[in-house]
């Protein structure tokens, strides 16, 4: 397994505008931070066709981040489907739980999942059903939070200077469940689980900096507006111009780093099927 060589950030480095302006218009900012820098680490990448896209969501991330329609987007859920239908983000969907794929084996030349595995508790299942779908040598390109997406959140911080500690782990554990993350692991647990599924580990390296995770962390709460706008008017904004986001980002641009971080918060890896 080799990690990425860290970078130092230069002054000033952020993501595409066009990742960030499109992310930050369309979902609750904190949503919108993470996706931005994501969707720029798959610039780059070659995705051999047929791709799957693994937990596919409503499709609103593959539209950003990828140059093509990817061939097929599977995903459990029938709501978010219907969203990725009508977006026309990929050639094909199937709804289905990612331990039972309906493709024969070998079908697919590489498969995509961005933040989808940590929620997963049937983890190994969908491991060893996805190497089983890709043909010998396929990528498959994921990201997930790590162990410091947990160990680094503010508010346990200071309720532990108010000698809070108990009330702190508390809300850590509450968060993780929010969250529902049940897998926020080092590369190592990751590493031994892909080559027990049938992958070998390539590359990896970390991102998304304590500060911007806190910033996150808070995106929850202050989000909470664009939570009624989606369930009143079936958008997260409501209002998407300039003028409105203005503020915005210019609060998360700083946080937008495209580059690796030594003690980032989330993962992301490039593994390929053996």
């Amino acid at each position: 397994m080799k990690n990425h060589t860290y970078q130092q950030i230069p002054p000033g480095s952020q993501p595409s505008a066009g990742h960030l302006d499109y992310q930050i218009a369309s979902l609750p900012y904190f949503r919108g931070l993470l996706r931005a820098v994501e969707a720029h680490f798959y610039e780059g990448i070659e995705l051999p066709a047929p791709t799957l896209d693994l937990g596919c969501g409503d499709g609103h991330f593959a539209t950003d981040a990828f140059d093509r329609p990817l061939e097929v987007g599977s995903d459990p859920w029938w709501g978010p489907l219907t969203e990725a239908a009508e977006r026309r983000a990929y050639k094909g969907l199937v709804q289905s739980d990612g331990a039972a794929q309906p493709f024969p084996d070998a079908y697919f030349a590489s498969a995509v999942s961005n933040s989808v595995l940590e929620h997963i508790p049937h983890l190994a299942a969908v491991l060893a059903e996805t190497a089983r779908i890709l043909k010998p040598g396929a990528p498959f390109v994921f990201c997930v939070p790590n162990e410091r997406y947990l160990t680094e959140l503010g508010i346990p911080k200071i309720l532990q200077g108010l000698h809070l500690s108990r009330a702190g782990a508390g809300y850590t554990e509450w968060f993780r469940q929010m969250s529902r993350v049940h897998h926020a692991d080092p590369p190592e647990t990751w590493e031994r689980r892909l080559n027990k599924a049938g992958f070998k580990l390539e590359k990896w390296w970390h991102y998304f900096s304590p500060e911007a995770m806190r910033v996150l962390e808070w995106g929850h709460y202050f989000g909470l507006p664009a939570l009624v706008s989606k369930k009143l008017f079936g958008r997260w904004i409501l209002v998407p111009s300039r003028w409105n986001l203005a503020f915005t980002l210019r609060f998360v641009r700083p946080h937008a780093q495209p580059v690796p971080h030594p003690q980032g918060t989330f993962t992301f890896f490039i593994a390929r099927r053996k």
